[in-house]
């Protein structure tokens, strides 16, 4: 056991936790809504804290992260559990084995050993992905911290449900985060998802105003949030934050719990690239969909293409020293 940070001792052994923005309370014996931080006696404990589920050396690209050192290979990294209950989430099978299955597995891993795997696989960066690395906070926090020592950066990809609190701790290890928004319906988030749009809101403001690089991901759902009207709101909440940070609108599949909703239609991200670059976005790209196009980087301002992509795979970079070597236009990003 591994007690847990950001919380608060109530009084009859109950618990506040403030670690997300759903700032549980929890009875002795009881669970948070992720299932892996449990009140025993008053005091919250982490049931994840070294429990490894999930070790790959993957493409920064698949997180994805298009702006932040292009080309490079990150170590992703989870344990099991989530703070949402995505109706479509694509790694349900240890996301949401705490509450499926009442089950929390992993190898018991050390933080050593995780940045140690990250210079032996010649990795950039470790991501903290596949489930929701808010919950395995403590795990996260320790192996970050060792990780800058070493020069290794840290990346979030996340739901965006942390609190400012544990975020602004983490801010000096933690140096960029592919955030999902996932709609701009208030009701669609807590339908799908068992959470609050504004929250998520504070939260991509929050990252931002910590100086921490993003970039949006928006996974454009047929009949769900595909209607141009919320595309165009998201587009234009994302500008007024900054129009720096890229947006990645991705291709639907049918997954866990919604299976009955068919793959987005091309036509469809088309028509999202399209309202956010509208909307004043600089960099907006279409992902599930390798070979289409929407996957490389342009010029905003004379509109060269600068990194080329199929997939995950980089074909060709012209950015030079952060730049377009077309127009000298600077590049926004982190090791572009």
């Amino acid at each position: 056991m591994k007690e847990a940070m950001f919380y608060e001792k109530l009084g009859d052994s109950k618990v506040k936790c403030n670690l997300c923005r759903h700032h549980c309370m929890i009875n002795e014996g009881k669970n948070g809504i992720c299932r892996v931080r449990q009140n025993r006696g008053g005091t919250l404990c982490s049931l994840v804290y070294r429990k490894l589920i999930s070790e790959n050396s993957d493409p920064i690209e698949k997180k994805p992260l298009f702006h932040f050192y292009p080309g490079s290979t990150a170590l992703s990294v989870a344990t099991a559990g989530c703070n949402f209950r995505c109706m479509n989430c694509q790694n349900y099978d240890i996301s949401q084995l705490p509450k499926d299955q009442d089950q929390i597995v992993g190898k018991d891993t050390a933080p050593e050993k995780i940045v140690e795997d990250t210079i032996h696989h010649h990795c950039k960066s470790i991501a903290y992905t596949y489930t929701e690395p808010t919950i395995f906070f403590e795990y996260a926090y320790e192996i970050a911290k060792i990780a800058s020592q070493k020069s290794i950066k840290n990346v979030f990809v996340t739901n965006g449900y942390i609190t400012r609190e544990a975020l602004a701790t983490i801010k000096p290890y933690l140096h960029a985060a592919n955030i999902d928004l996932k709609s701009f319906s208030g009701e669609t988030y807590k339908k799908i998802c068992g959470a609050r749009l504004e929250e998520v809101l504070d939260c991509i403001r929050s990252y931002k105003e910590m100086g921490i690089w993003i970039e949006i991901t928006t996974l454009v759902i047929p009949e769900m949030n595909d209607s141009a009207s919320e595309l165009r709101q998201i587009a234009e909440f994302i500008r007024s934050v900054g129009p720096e940070i890229p947006w990645h609108v991705s291709r639907f599949y049918p997954q866990y719990r919604l299976m009955e909703k068919p793959p987005t239609p091309v036509e469809t991200l088309r028509m999202a690239r399209d309202i956010g670059l509208e909307s004043g976005l600089r960099y907006v790209y279409e992902g599930n969909v390798p070979g289409e196009g929407g996957e490389n980087t342009y010029c905003y301002t004379c509109k060269t293409a600068l990194i080329k992509r199929y997939g995950y795979q980089i074909i060709e970079n012209n950015v030079v020293n952060a730049r377009c070597p077309s127009c000298d236009t600077a590049i926004d990003g982190a090791g572009i």
